[in-house]
């Protein structure tokens, strides 16, 4: 293996393990506020569709985006409504979000399946684009994957630096204190699934504009699940998240050159590789119930009743 290819594959690994950095940091916002949100895969399906349509009738990525964002944040809207005003079982309520998600991506994308978009440039910046190995590794992404490094920056000093990230870990953890404290436990809910609804469009978006321009049906594969369990395996922690996103990303990517490197497997078994690792790793990792229980929000999935204080 050359120092081109291995370059080539990181490349190609972050670029992969990007769609779920945006949805699985969405998801760990959400889940920190104690509320467990299964309808990322939905949530992705539809703020893909709406990028892509967006995309593809007036040529702007960021209106795309913002479209995505939307998307995924009027889906999380749905749930939030259902789960914490209506008090509807948090479960439930997410797997139904995934499969009417589904659905109505496909109606919405059905006059686009056989359109294609044109691929995100790749930001070059002189001189430093062209500096051995290093300009290759730092200069050969898109806007959208220097935002997601962005955003992880963010998102780790408001959850571990700011005094609202703090309240917000502090109304997933007891959400009775915080109600004892004065804080709307329910309206800090609202912004957290509805900001995690928002970064999975982002994640949907990026699948659809920029990873494989063109909309597909049923284009996320299970992406959306991976991310909930890129929550579990990063035990809560935006760091870790990152890390199995492009753990993820890598092997996916690894898949396609393992035969080129004249590795005889069969193609069904690559294809299920990325998923049998996340697999794999989730039962290593809830094996330690110890550091489960030290880093997962207390009252995650648990409904949460104001006038019963």
């Amino acid at each position: 293996m050359t120092l081109d290819t291995i370059i080539s594959i990181f490349i190609a690994a972050i670029a992969a393990g990007t769609p779920l950095v945006y949805a699985a940091l969405g998801e760990l916002i959400t889940e920190k506020s104690g509320v467990l949100n299964l309808g990322v895969e939905g949530m992705m399906l539809v703020g893909a569709v709406a990028a892509f349509i967006i995309k593809a009738n007036t040529g702007s990525l960021f209106l795309a985006v913002l479209g995505g964002m939307a998307a995924g944040a009027f889906m999380a809207l749905i749930f939030a409504v259902i789960t914490l005003t209506l008090m509807a079982n948090q479960v439930a309520t997410g797997l139904a979000l995934t499969i009417f998600g589904i659905g109505l991506s496909a109606f919405i994308g059905l006059n686009y399946t056989s359109v294609a978009l044109e691929a995100l440039p790749k930001i070059q910046i002189p001189l430093l684009s062209d500096i051995p190995v290093i300009g290759r590794l730092l200069f050969s992404f898109d806007i959208l994957i220097y935002l997601s490094f962005v955003l992880f920056g963010l998102l780790s000093w408001f959850l571990y630096k700011s005094r609202p990230g703090l309240i917000l870990r502090a109304v997933g953890e007891s959400p009775h204190s915080g109600h004892a404290l004065g804080f709307s436990v329910i309206g800090i809910r609202y912004l957290a699934v509805l900001f995690g609804g928002a970064m999975v469009g982002i994640g949907g978006a990026y699948l659809a504009i920029a990873y494989t321009p063109m909309w597909v049906e049923g284009m996320t594969s299970g992406r959306g699940w991976v991310a909930l369990a890129l929550v579990v395996f990063a035990t809560w922690r935006p760091a870790r998240v990152m890390a199995g996103a492009y753990l993820f990303g890598g092997v996916t990517i690894l898949q396609f050159h393992i035969q080129g490197f004249g590795i005889d497997v069969p193609s069904q078994f690559l294809s299920m590789l990325p998923y049998l690792a996340t697999i794999l790793v989730l039962v290593v990792i809830s094996r330690d119930i110890n550091t489960i229980r030290l880093n997962a929000p207390a009252s995650l999935g648990i409904a949460f009743h104001p006038e019963s204080n």
